[in-house]
């Protein structure tokens, strides 16, 4: 039997604006997505929110910049979303949200799919929760970088996905239009709330 689930990537408060990797457009993301939660949570089975959840004591596998490196904001990034750390925190537009279940991912290592996490309350592997024909909605931060992951982990699952997009906002605007291409030929559909 498929079941539905809604997967909220990483609207934490590192990734909205003024956090260390903030997106423009993040608080406004993270709004639209409380709002959609609170009026739209209950026709999903499970309303799922992942969170890079990295050590402070490494460079995560390479994930972060050491100095004197700079990020290349590709594959090396600026230090955030550092285990317990206010940066690494949900945007407080999600705090207290009903039927919310955390997932942490990137403990020590690069991630960018919520499909590498797992989740907080039951030790469930992201992964695992999903099965072939289950219907999954992606919506979250960023639209070109952990959004993107996690849609096509998700598709090549084989799930029925669908990014909102309205719901998401992208690091580099300008790349959009090759990324939703990229996604439409794995088979995940863009669609708004």
């Amino acid at each position: 039997m498929s079941s539905s689930m809604l997967i909220v990537v990483d609207v934490q408060n590192d990734f909205c604006e003024g956090g260390a990797l903030g997106v423009d457009g993040g608080a406004a993301v993270a709004a639209g997505i409380a709002a959609f939660v609170r009026s739209q949570g209950g026709r999903y089975d499970r309303v799922l929110a992942s969170q890079d959840w990295h050590r402070g004591d490494t460079d995560n596998g390479g994930h972060f910049a050491v100095p004197p490196a700079a990020p290349d904001f590709a594959d090396t990034w600026p230090v955030h979303c550092v285990a317990g750390t206010p940066g690494a925190a949900l945007h407080p537009e999600l705090e207290g949200l009903a039927r919310l279940e955390i997932a942490h991912k990137g403990y020590g290592v690069p991630s960018y799919s919520a499909l590498e996490g797992a989740v907080v309350a039951t030790g469930e592997s992201v992964q695992e929760l999903l099965s072939e024909g289950d219907r999954v909605d992606v919506v979250g931060l960023a639209y070109d970088f952990c959004v993107r992951a996690t849609a096509l982990g998700a598709a090549a699952a084989g799930a029925s996905v669908r990014v909102l997009r309205d719901l998401t906002a992208a690091v580099h605007a300008d790349g959009v239009a090759e990324l939703e291409r990229e996604l439409t030929d794995a088979g995940v559909e863009i669609a708004a709330s």
